[in-house]
């Protein structure tokens, strides 16, 4: 769990700072300047206490930022310090000596110090390289080289293209197993491979998030694919693990981080599934029949409100019981009244109807 939040916590910060490199933005500008321009230059994003103890040279300007700014300061050997905002410049042409002692496998010399004052400071720091025009980020021990736009459209287009398959694989997988709620024939391995799918295609979809920050500007595109192909993928998710974890005293959140954090190997063994939905492990659990609680189907249901699903789910249990509640039976359930009742059951008629339909196409 803890380890969850780390790499989280790890991905969210490289995920700021290539939002802050990304084209379009100001210091993009400024580093497209530096590349054109064949100087190379070392970037520091952060004027930090352990950055402090590390200059022995260069002058402190403090002014505004602005690309035409940096782009000349860069024609000076040494590093320029930003702000961890990169709105103004602190420092120009510093010298820094991180310790030597520090592992690098960097060559160049800019690069080495870069590598080795991200390591040190945890600050972000950006090396240009003068020969090859290629930009490199440093963050603690991430080294991330920055592609250039067309490769990573490339990169982008095709995960969508992937992303498009598995929703596809994926809508099906859920399609059957409404279709067997319905029939109360869901076996746990169904369970399982309906979330190993809605898991993948998470994962995928991260990956194309990356791509639009790291895109900026020209990622506005692919970012209007991703939103049509991901609405309620995310939903179906955390409800389908609501319908079927194992003990309701279980905290939910804490339920779908594990998943998430289940390697991809870890994925694909319905064991480890199973441990982290809490069920027995003296139970062969891909065998076991489950029971619905109904979360997913009545959330398909126009205007219903989760209060009261819950509300619902909570007095009937499960979705059998759900089904076999009469409108006079559903209209006593508190925050529903006769023309909610009457939509929840048409409703589920409607849903069962053409999953069982859509089950063979």
């Amino acid at each position: 769990m803890l380890e969850s939040k780390r790499q989280g916590k790890k991905e969210n910060e490289f995920l700021e700072t290539l939002a802050m490199v990304a084209p379009g933005t100001p210091l993009r500008e400024g580093i497209e300047a530096i590349v054109n321009g064949t100087t190379g230059g070392l970037l520091v994003l952060g004027y930090s206490d352990p950055i402090k103890k590390l200059i022995t040279g260069g002058f402190k300007i403090d002014i505004e930022f602005s690309s035409s700014s940096l782009y000349e300061l860069s024609k000076m050997d040494g590093a320029i310090i930003l702000s961890h905002d990169s709105k103004r410049i602190i420092y120009a042409n510093a010298h820094l000596n991180p310790s030597q002692s520090i592992i690098s496998r960097e060559t160049g010399m800019r690069h080495i110090t870069a590598e080795r004052v991200a390591k040190q400071t945890g600050e972000r720091v950006l090396a240009i390289s003068q020969r090859r025009n290629v930009i490199t980020i440093y963050h603690k021990n991430l080294r991330y080289p920055l592609n250039n736009i067309s490769m990573i459209l490339t990169k982008a287009n095709q995960a969508v293209e992937t992303l498009e398959k598995y929703k596809a694989v994926l809508e099906q997988n859920l399609i059957n197993l409404t279709a067997l709620e319905f029939e109360e024939a869901v076996s746990f391995h169904d369970v399982v491979k309906a979330l190993q799918r809605s898991e993948m295609v998470m994962r995928i979809v991260s990956e194309i998030e990356r791509y639009i920050t790291e895109l900026g500007t020209e990622g506005r595109l692919v970012k209007m694919q991703l939103d049509e192909l991901i609405v309620n993928v995310a939903d179906e998710e955390y409800l389908l693990i609501k319908d079927f974890y194992y003990d309701e005293k279980q905290d939910l959140e804490k339920v779908k981080e594990k998943i998430s954090a289940l390697s991809a190997d870890d994925l694909m063994d319905p064991e480890k599934i199973s441990e982290i939905l809490g069920y027995p492990r003296n139970i062969n659990a891909l065998d076991r029949r489950l029971s619905s609680r109904g979360y997913r189907i009545l959330n398909k249901i126009p205007r219903l409100p989760m209060s009261v699903i819950e509300n619902v789910v909570g007095t009937y249990k499960d979705l059998k019981g759900i089904r076999e509640a009469t409108v006079e039976q559903l209209d006593r359930v508190e925050g529903i009244g006769k023309v909610r009742a009457n939509a929840i059951k048409d409703g589920m008629k409607r849903i069962r109807e053409q999953a069982l339909i859509d089950r063979y196409i």
